[in-house]
């Protein structure tokens, strides 16, 4: 499969600081990753348990454990992840070492119970990141996790949902790994005040029908396409959607298709009305919400917010009431931009603002 472009419209003690890997003796209590107290959220293949393997951001690992300290595993070159302890300010730790990793997400801390929170913060596919365990103190272990919240969401999108080059300083920048970060993007920003769960599937350049400069008449490796597979880049396994069944499904997608010339109006209209059946057949009690924003402006934007529409429109004539569409404000500069024009985190802020203002009238989640 022909790799994308990393672009959605140009070409493709609890703060510790941005923790590098150590390579250290697994001392300590090691806990393996299908111990029955470790809780997972997202689209993570089980097919070795002991290696839970992944390729969206946002897939979240949590658990609650007694001690001093806390130790993480990681396949080697797994990337970065945002981890929290104890609801104190997240800080990222990064698995970037050439050999097994394991990574000190916290010391020193008091000896009773803590719970930590680990969300992996970029996109995965070309890392196939792994999940290897947990180290504790001597004679420590893991206890029941706090029970996650009830409220379910989905996101579908593209590197805006993905983070692309939230943390880098100006528009000048390139795509950068230590610059994308899942965890302040909208759609986690919107979940966290929420309170609810969130499942990301989401991938740099991809589109509803055309990946960013794809062909006029579409690529084979849109999202639609791909959207049943547990990882972004294996096409063997599918996912099981009985494992996650969300109140409310966001899809942020249409950017890349009219990011460049040419693309088909009608082509977009069909796509957007074909993956609504696929959603509505996967999900028939969810209310779909497809969202435009913030990167796309004038033209294209109507374009796109007329292919929604009409989707919606023609849902609701069936007697589907539970579809619904919401525009979140284009970026104009004054808040910056990250990597390469994408929206920046003050920018994602005001966008999770928007949505989240949304989704609870939608919901009734006050």
């Amino acid at each position: 499969m022909n790799r994308l472009k990393r672009l959605f419209f140009f070409p493709l003690a609890c703060c510790l600081g941005n923790v590098m890997a150590q390579t250290i003796a697994p001392e300590g209590t090691w806990i393996t990753p299908s111990d029955s107290c470790i809780q997972y959220v997202g689209r993570i293949s089980f097919q070795n348990p002991d290696a839970p393997t992944f390729t969206y951001p946002g897939v979240q690992i949590n658990a609650r454990f007694e001690g001093t300290s806390l130790r993480m595993k990681a396949k080697p070159m797994s990337g970065y992840f945002m981890v929290q302890i104890d609801g104190c300010s997240p800080y990222k730790v990064s698995f970037n070492a050439p050999k097994d990793s394991v990574v000190t997400l916290a010391t020193a801390l008091r000896n009773e119970v803590h719970d930590v929170r680990i969300m992996y913060a970029i996109e995965g596919y070309e890392r196939m990141p792994e999940f290897r365990g947990f180290g504790l103190d001597d004679g420590c272990k893991l206890l029941s996790p706090l029970p996650l919240p009830e409220r379910r969401i989905e996101f579908i999108g593209d590197s805006m949902t993905c983070g692309y080059g939230i943390e880098a300083s100006n528009e000048k920048e390139k795509f950068a790994d230590e610059t994308e970060n899942h965890y302040y993007t909208y759609a986690a920003l919107t979940a966290r005040a929420l309170k609810a769960q969130h499942v990301v599937v989401a991938r740099s350049g991809i589109g509803i029908y055309r990946n960013y400069n794809g062909p006029k008449t579409g690529n084979a490796d849109c999202m639609p396409r791909l959207y049943d597979r547990t990882l972004f880049c294996v096409e063997e396994e599918k996912w099981d959607f009985s494992r996650y069944t969300p109140d409310v499904v966001c899809v942020n997608l249409g950017t890349n298709d009219v990011s460049t010339e040419p693309y088909d109006k009608t082509m977009l209209e069909n796509a957007y009305r074909d993956f609504y059946y696929t959603l509505r057949a996967k999900y028939p009690e969810a209310k779909i919400v497809f969202l435009s924003g913030s990167a796309m402006a004038g033209q294209k934007l109507e374009h796109m917010q007329y292919a929604m529409d009409a989707v919606v429109r023609q849902a609701r004539l069936k007697g589907d009431m539970n579809v619904f569409r919401f525009d979140m404000s284009n970026q104009t500069g004054d808040l910056g931009y990250g990597a390469a024009w994408h929206p920046s985190k003050w920018q994602n802020e005001k966008m999770a603002g928007e949505l989240t203002a949304y989704l609870r009238g939608l919901m009734k989640w006050f």
